[in-house]
Order: C-alpha cells, then sequence, then structure tokens
C-alpha cells in the first residue's frame, strides 16, 4: 500500500466490513425483528452489508448506497446491481441532503453499515478535509476543548445525524462501531427523548475481524414514534440469545449495570468533592527525579542539587497495583494554586536556578493550560496533596484497588495525574477510609457505574458519587472518624474552587475535582 493510499485509508476510516460479519448480523436482524421495507446504508464501501441484508430481507422494495470512493461504488454496484430497488450513488456522506433521500424510502427503514471509526483529531493531523462542518455540538466550555474532550469519533457525529433522520420514522439503526462510540450516541439521544423502542450493543472481535485493537460492537437500536426506552441490552457476542446486563440512564447519569445501581442507589450523592486528581507537570525529565537526597539525576541524566523541602517521594499508578514504595521523587515549585512558582526564588533558590536552567523545555509544554499560568507551574496541587496519609486508586488499570498511602522517609508521599487520592490527617483516618472503600459495597457500586473499556475507567468524578456517610451507615462503621471523612467530601479546602476554574483535571475523562 502506497503512503498515499495509507493516508486516505486513515482519513476515511476505511475498514471494510468482511461479508461473513455482515451476514451474520443481518442474521441476527432477520431474527429479533421485523422485515425492513426498504435499505439505506450511507456509507456503503464495497457492498459487503448491501448484499447480507439482500439476502436476509429478499422482500424489500428499495435499497440505497452511498459511498465517495468511486471504486467501491463499482463494487457495490455489482453487488446489487441484479436488483430493481436497487441504487447506489458516489456522494460524501457530509454534503447529501439526507431529508429528501430518507422521503423517498417506505418504513420500516433500515439503516445498516459500518461508518468509519476515525477522529477528527486525526483526520486534521493528516491534512484531510472528510470532516463534518465544525460546531460546538455538545455546547463544551473553553477549558473542555483545550483538555480534549473537542475531539470525537466522525462515526459518533454520523450515527447521531442518522438518528435525527429517523426521527418520527419506523425502523431500526443497525451499525457496527466502537463501543464507547455507541454509548455516546445512546446518551445523546436518551437526552433529547429520541422515540427508541429498544437499544441493544452486541459485543464483537474487532482484532479478528477488523485487525483492530478496540472494544466495539453492533448497535442495535429500533424506533417507533412515541416510545422513550431509556436502557440497553449488553451481549457478549452477534450470537448471545441472553443479555449479560443493561445500561442505561438513572438519575441524568449513565449507568454500566441497571440492576446493581438499583439496588445501591442511596448509596449516590452529586455535587462532593473529597477524591481528588494527583499531580500534572508533563515535564517527566525535569520535574521527576531519580536517587536520593544530594544524589538525584534528572531524566536527562543530569546531577542535581536542591533544597530538600521541595522535593517529595513520588508514586505512579504502577507503583499503586504492584504495591511498591516510592522509586522516583518529584520537585514541587508550588504547593498550592494560589502560591506563584516565583515564590520559590526567594524559599529554594537553588530549585529556582535548577528550573531557571531547563526554562526552554518547560515553555515547550504542548498544553495550553500552562499559557495562561507562571512559569513552571504544575497543576492537581494543593494541600491536600501533601497531606501525611491518604487513600489512593490508580486511574489508568481496569480494577478497584485501593492503597493506604503513608509518610516515606519522614516525607508526604505525592501521586502523579494517573492517580487519585482521597486525603487524610491521620493513621486511623486513613485505616477507616481504606476500609470503607474497599468494602463489597463500595466496589458493586461504583463498578455499577464504571466501563472498563473506557481510557480511564476510574475518574475523579466517578469516586466522588460515592456517599461516605451513607457508606459507612449501611457498614455500621458510622465513627467520629468516619464522619470527619464524610464532612471532608463536602469542603474542605479553600483552593479547590480557584483551581477548578483554571483547570479541571486534564483528562476528557476526569473532570471531578
Amino acid at each position: 500500500m502506497s503512503t498515499k493510499q495509507a493516508k486516505q485509508k486513515v482519513e476515511f476510516g476505511d475498514f471494510q466490513t468482511p461479508r461473513g460479519l455482515a451476514r451474520e448480523v443481518c442474521s441476527l436482524l432477520a431474527h429479533t425483528g421485523p422485515p425492513p421495507a426498504s435499505i439505506l446504508e450511507p456509507t456503503c464501501g464495497r457492498g459487503a452489508f448491501l448484499e447480507a441484508a439482500l439476502e436476509a430481507f429478499p422482500g424489500v422494495t428499495a435499497v440505497r448506497g452511498f459511498d465517495c470512493n468511486a471504486s467501491h461504488v463499482q463494487a457495490s454496484l455489482a453487488v446489487v446491481g441484479n436488483y430493481p430497488g436497487a441504487r447506489v450513488e458516489c456522494q460524501n456522506f457530509f454534503k447529501v441532503d439526507w431529508g429528501s433521500r430518507l422521503s423517498e424510502l417506505p418504513d420500516p427503514i433500515l439503516v445498516v453499515g459500518n461508518p468509519p471509526w476515525v477522529t477528527n483529531a486525526a483526520v486534521g493531523s493528516l491534512g484531510g478535509a472528510n470532516l463534518p462542518q465544525k460546531s460546538n455540538i455538545d455546547g463544551l466550555r473553553g477549558i473542555d476543548a483545550l483538555t480534549g474532550r473537542s475531539n470525537f469519533d466522525i462515526s459518533e457525529w454520523m450515527l447521531r445525524e442518522t438518528m435525527e433522520w429517523l426521527e418520527d420514522r419506523v425502523g431500526t439503526m443497525a451499525v457496527l462501531c466502537k463501543t464507547a462510540v455507541a454509548r455516546k450516541v445512546l446518551v445523546f439521544c436518551w437526552s433529547k427523548r429520541a422515540q427508541i423502542q429498544s437499544a441493544a450493543i452486541y459485543r464483537i472481535n474487532a482484532l479478528e475481524h477488523f485487525g483492530a485493537s478496540v472494544d466495539a460492537c453492533l448497535l442495535l437500536v429500533r424506533l417507533k414514534p412515541g416510545s422513550h426506552s431509556m436502557e440497553c441490552d449488553l451481549h457478549e457476542s452477534l450470537f448471545s440469545n441472553r443479555p449479560s446486563s443493561r445500561i442505561g440512564m438513572r438519575d441524568g447519569r449513565l449507568v454500566a449495570d441497571l440492576e446493581a445501581y438499583d439496588r445501591l442507589s442511596f448509596l449516590c450523592c452529586d455535587g462532593l468533592v473529597g477524591w481528588r486528581s494527583g499531580v500534572k507537570h508533563d515535564c517527566s525529565r525535569v520535574f521527576e527525579l531519580a536517587g536520593e537526597q544530594g544524589a538525584f539525576v534528572n531524566g536527562l541524566d543530569e546531577h542535581v542539587s536542591i533544597e530538600a523541602d521541595v522535593v517529595y517521594p513520588l508514586l505512579k499508578s504502577s507503583d499503586l497495583v504492584r504495591g511498591r514504595e516510592p522509586r522516583r521523587s518529584l520537585l514541587i515549585p508550588h504547593r498550592s494554586m494560589d502560591e506563584s512558582p516565583f515564590d520559590l526564588e526567594r524559599r529554594a533558590p537553588a530549585a529556582w536556578e535548577y528550573l531557571l536552567s531547563h526554562a526552554d523545555i518547560l515553555g515547550r509544554r504542548r498544553s495550553s493550560i500552562y499559557k495562561r499560568r507562571p512559569p513552571f507551574s504544575i497543576f492537581g496541587i494543593g494541600s491536600y496533596s501533601l497531606t501525611p496519609w491518604k487513600v489512593a486508586v490508580s486511574g489508568l488499570y481496569k480494577q478497584l484497588k485501593f492503597s493506604k498511602i503513608g509518610p516515606y522517609l519522614g516525607r508526604p508521599v505525592v501521586l502523579d495525574d494517573t492517580c487519585y487520592l482521597f486525603p487524610c490527617d491521620t493513621e486511623e483516618e486513613c485505616n477507616t477510609l481504606h476500609e470503607l472503600v474497599s468494602s463489597s459495597a463500595a466496589t458493586e457500586f461504583w463498578s455499577s457505574l464504571v466501563f472498563w473499556d473506557a481510557k480511564r475507567p476510574i475518574t475523579a468524578r466517578l469516586l466522588n458519587v460515592l456517599d461516605l456517610a451513607a457508606l459507612a451507615r449501611k457498614l455500621d462503621r458510622w465513627t467520629p472518624v468516619a464522619r470527619r471523612l464524610a464532612e471532608r467530601q463536602m469542603t474542605r479546602y479553600s483552593e479547590q474552587v480557584h483551581q477548578k476554574m483554571l483547570f479541571q483535571e486534564s483528562s476528557a475523562e476526569c473532570r471531578g475535582t
């Protein structure tokens, strides 16, 4: 494949559906719902789904296929050319008047296919133009756009559009997509009270079918005017007769396991703030140091001699999961978001000179959040970061494994921004909190909300939904210590509001501070 062809494959998300997979999908449709009167595939590629759909539903009266690749259109025409009600056109999805095209098709209508698996950022990085017109479709705030939430899958935009077309129609949308995209589309539709009769997600093996290491599925949505279902069955494969669980909306939030959540929803409370992200610095070569005081070495293999009171033992996600002691230390240039790094010149001149000597590297940190802050700023820092005791959990690993963190060599331990922490003033608080959050009730409650296929399944927002007061009462552990911890969930640190305005956890999936 030439470089140009490879670029076009990525830009257009051109991963053709194997005919065997298309037949399995259409066989499932034929066995689980009424036959359609018409079939539409907006991105038909080389015709695998058109062919499979005609085999499964030979009684349809109209079939329409569209693709922007002329050679793909020719291949699709060869597949359906003998069918009298079929037409395939060379058209760009983003330029078709879909309203008029759908008005030609009778109900029930089946929209089927495999829209491109590519993000707008990936297309833009290639200089591609196969994108919808830019707009802030979710009303994102500036900080969310800066930290990545404005990046979206092209297929998500297409599927939202498809559901808009099908408003007030009787029909079915059956598409292959990333599982995360399927959930986002459902949440969007549920928030708009779309006329969904039923929804189901069937997992597929994307590595086997497409050579892609991504969690993928068939999203099957049946529509009928007057219906407003807000639940979705989750099946482990296309051949599953019964769902393994149900996802859906409860109390305005997406729930991963409705049965478990409904049993434990009394533990849920919005507006809590106890769990916080670790420190974000975006330049490990300068801020992270190996060795011991007096013999530090940075990531540039330079020997570093700086004041001891600005250096703290550091733990990362892998350290938490493996139960390791700190192997590195972290230079903390300011201890809260109210404190300026410029104060370092007075209280730690050697550290200040060290940072000045690497100002060029630090000035190249990519995130736009640093542009509005003084030089050498970090985020996710406050008095909560430097408490002597903490309970912490990794945000990256797919397990709710909580760790008790105490002082190391007489110094408070800090965590990086892949971790989340709840600050404790004493070892007794730390032990009590660890017991509470490690309980089966807490684990089951959080598991009912978490989607393990997410890039960062555990977030501060997720952790802060659990009400420690309600949990302690359920476990008969409502002690003075538990009361102090519960109060800390409601208000604790004055810099919280200030920091939240400046930066909301930096990650697209970590907006709760």
